[in-house]
């Protein structure tokens, strides 16, 4: 079979531009460059968070399955307990998945597609911008993808054995995201769908991976059995209807996935998709491979925004597959269709500055005009907040720190390090693979510190002797205020009583 399924010449040599040498030295200045905003930026409030999953590893956790948590810890073996050392591996992982995008690309169609496809996949907005951000979606695009490629050798190939290395991929990503589940329905739908791909279910090797991925998966169903399902329950939990159907949201979905993709190479995505789906009819087994494995977790995506909102970073693991889309329909153009490859030059040009404007944005701020609008305004201010809330502690001879958020408490944590403990009180399912702070350690003085909008105060008297404001202190970026961090002092007399963490203190789990 051959590997193009789209009709036609390929138009004229390759360009200088999608020669491998040249995409090789892009994507290692791009590397170089989201290394740079990685050292420089501060935390996101989630990757704050994950960076004390970093320091703890477990089997899993609640919010997530434990690969990002994974990643951190062995960046903070060799960078220590940094910002730079929780980043680095997502860094790192975006240039290997490019590569890794090339070789899929070129598999399944040839050089010119998979040139697009590496241009496309790193001036996608999320990819260029987000792409420092340590959270759970770049393990999950990353294994993504080299699941997807896995099959891509299996579907050129025909050799049985690639089943196991789209199994063991397969099985890391659901060690990411659960969103990774979606993967395995669209490879089952593959093989309903297409006749030929038919004959795998007769071969050992697709059991066999499909049993290495459940193998690899087996910490997460581990850890969800001794604590109640706890993180099954909180992420399925969001497939229902609880609020009924609105089109409150699905506009905003759309608008998310087209904007954070890259608007221009959105438009050029939808025409390779339209381009592929005739062949999906015929049941080509490789463009129905492309489309199927995208379906399942885009029409799930599509339902959800009919009833809540679709976080922008949800559909991170499709954009790598919607480059390869977009670079489907732009390596058949020919020389007279100057409008498309226009669109196409244009989008990778308007990706590679956003993504460079935003990343020195990141790193040192260029206005603060835009207030809390500004996507990049979690980074901002906290430094000074932790040297401020330091001083107040020193001033106060407080000597532990309570907070009631889980992001406020991620950031406070890392700020404080080695010098005082801060203990969310409630959600202490978030910290069972840390051991819950000692009642008795929480005697004498201590801070209480929140957001404005957040502040949970007054459900800490029933514990405390005394609960006073000391300080509000705004959270700013270039003079412009953001927020207001509120510092209560707290001073517990010994032997009154005290459950903050067992479900009867302020905030705490029933």
């Amino acid at each position: 079979m051959s590997k193009t399924t789209t009709p036609g010449p390929l138009p004229g040599p390759l360009p200088a531009f999608l020669q491998p040498r040249f995409l090789f030295a892009l994507v290692a200045a791009l590397t170089l460059a989201k290394l740079l905003a990685a050292w420089g930026a501060h935390f996101v409030e989630d990757e704050a968070y994950y960076r004390i999953w970093g320091l703890n590893p477990a089997l899993s956790y609640y919010d997530h399955p434990p690969m990002i948590g994974w990643w951190i810890f062995l960046g903070q073996q060799v960078f220590g307990d940094t910002i730079f050392a929780a980043r680095v591996l997502v860094v790192l992982s975006s240039a290997v998945g490019s590569l890794v995008l090339w070789r899929t690309a070129f598999v399944l169609f040839e050089a010119r597609t998979a040139g697009w496809a590496v241009l496309f996949f790193n001036t996608s907005i999320l990819v260029g911008v987000g792409g420092i951000l340590a959270t759970p979606d770049a393990p999950s695009v990353f294994f993504w993808g080299l699941s997807f490629w896995a099959l891509a050798e299996l579907q050129t190939s025909r050799n049985a054995n690639w089943w196991l290395v789209v199994g063991l991929f397969a099985g890391l990503g659901l060690l990411s995201k659960y969103s990774v589940l979606f993967l395995g329905a669209g490879i089952v739908l593959w093989l309903l769908w297409v006749p030929e791909a038919r004959r795998w279910f007769g071969r050992w090797q697709l059991w066999a991976g499909g049993l290495l991925a459940v193998a690899l998966f087996s910490p997460v169903l581990y850890w969800n059995h001794l604590h109640d399902w706890a993180s099954f329950a909180k992420q399925f939990g969001r497939a229902g209807s609880d609020g009924g159907y609105t089109l409150k949201y699905i506009f905003e979905f759309i608008g998310a996935v087209v904007g954070l993709l890259n608007p221009l190479i959105a438009v050029l995505a939808f025409m390779g998709a339209a381009k592929l789906a005739p062949r999906v009819w015929q049941r080509d087994a490789t463009a129905s491979l492309v489309l199927l494995t995208l379906l399942p977790f885009l029409l799930y995506l599509t339902y959800h925004s009919l009833h809540a909102r679709v976080q922008g970073n949800w559909p991170a693991p499709l954009f790598p597959a919607m480059g390869l889309l977009a670079a489907v329909f732009v390596a058949r153009l020919d020389e007279r269709a100057r409008i498309w490859r226009g669109l196409a030059i244009g989008g990778v040009v308007l990706g590679a500055v956003v993504a460079c404007v935003v990343q020195l944005h990141a790193a040192i701020p260029l206005s603060g005009a835009l207030g809390r609008k500004d996507p990049t305004h979690q980074l901002r201010g906290w430094p000074e907040i932790g040297r401020k809330i330091e001083r107040i502690a020193a001033e106060t001879g407080a000597d532990y720190v309570l907070t009631s958020g889980y992001g406020l408490n991620a950031q406070i944590d890392f700020l404080l390090k080695d010098r005082l403990p801060v203990y969310q009180v409630n959600e202490r399912i978030r910290y069972v693979m840390a051991p819950d702070p000692d009642p008795d350690s929480l005697t004498g003085t201590g801070l209480y510190v929140a957001e404005d909008r957040r502040d949970a105060h007054e459900r800490f008297k029933e514990f405390f002797g005394s609960v006073e404001l000391v300080a509000e202190l705004p959270r700013t970026v270039r003079g412009e205020r953001l927020e207001d961090i509120r510092v209560y002092e707290l001073i517990r007399p010994s032997g009154m009583p005290l459950d903050p963490v067992g479900g009867t203190g302020p905030d705490g789990r029933d």
